[in-house]
């Protein structure tokens, strides 16, 4: 497994365990299923932020659409 999809296995299995929900898959639209509302947006944050140890820009929701671009945002993070 590369290091992409084994963050993407993370994050999936954050939602699962933390939001219980699941996520169909990795390029499956977060907001637009409704998976990812603002109180699981602040969730997210807290997990990338205290078990990735990465802090990602808020600015552009865009990144946080799927798990797939969260996955792209922490990479891009930790290449920073």
């Amino acid at each position: 497994m590369n290091n992409t999809a084994a963050l993407e296995s993370q994050i999936a299995a954050f939602f699962a365990t933390k939001l219980h929900v699941s996520v169909p898959s990795t390029d499956a639209d977060l907001v637009d299923t409704g998976i990812l509302d603002s109180l699981a947006l602040i969730e997210l944050v807290m997990f990338l932020s205290q078990d990735l140890q990465v802090e990602v820009p808020l600015d552009d929701i865009d990144g946080f659409r799927s798990i797939r671009r969260i996955a792209d945002l922490v990479t891009a993070a930790r290449s920073e």
